[in-house]
């Protein structure tokens, strides 16, 4: 399920089902309260479930604290190069929640070898289940953070039609083909020099399928 905020208002009262149309209210009480007090839950903008344990969204705001508690994060990879806000500092202090930072600069053409080291780190995190639950993010969670989805699609053997459309999905009018080109050439197997030990084994090609993970020798 993917929330997104109404273009017009990123902050986020009123939420689209990209799968096809509105949400109903009456159908998400949790989303905006029930009338009797109960404190209204806001994803953050271009929110998503990657795969189990793992999201995805723009940057998160201090209203979406009280839908983030409902995720019990452990890690957020921050993939951008400044500094976190304090607000969000904050809570992630509080409740134990680690920074993870790869900073990657918001141009249409970043440093590919920046791109490349930062996309190789926040992969080897998002491997690692010890970090899980994990939400990744950037700033509107449609180019950074699509490029690293994008790279992880890779590692689990997805179809590139159905990479570039989930792609797509999130970018919108703001698709780069500079990114789908990096995502293209990213080399999977690189990855076997940084997993630490940590193999997932994924099968069943674009379809959703469990995942395996064994700890092995890396030789």
């Amino acid at each position: 399920m993917i929330f997104k905020a109404d273009e017009e208002n990123d902050s986020g009262g009123i939420v689209k089902l990209m799968s096809g149309g509105r949400i109903d209210p009456e159908d998400f009480p949790q989303l905006h309260g029930d009338g009797d007090g109960v404190e209204s839950l806001c994803p953050p903008f271009n929110f998503g479930m990657v795969d189990m344990g793992i999201y995805r969204s723009g940057f998160p705001a201090t209203e979406n604290i009280e839908f983030l508690k409902t995720l019990n994060l452990r890690s957020i990879v921050y993939l951008c190069p400044e500094r976190y806000p304090d607000g969000m500092a904050d809570y992630a202090r509080s409740s134990g929640i680690r920074i993870l930072q790869f900073g990657i600069e918001g141009s249409k053409e970043p440093s590919v070898t920046n791109l490349q080291d930062a996309i190789m780190g926040a992969l080897n995190v998002l491997l690692d289940i010890r970090n899980h639950p994990v939400l990744i993010h950037c700033k509107r969670g449609k180019h950074r953070t699509g490029c690293l989805v994008g790279c992880f699609r890779k590692l689990q053997n997805w179809c590139w039609t159905s990479v570039v459309e989930e792609y797509i999905r999130f970018a919108g009018a703001k698709t780069r083909v500079s990114d789908l080109r990096f995502i293209n050439s990213f080399d999977a197997s690189r990855m076997r020099l940084c997993v630490l030990g940590i193999i997932y084994r994924y099968h069943g090609g674009c379809s959703s399928q469990a995942r395996r993970i064994s700890y092995g020798d890396m030789s």
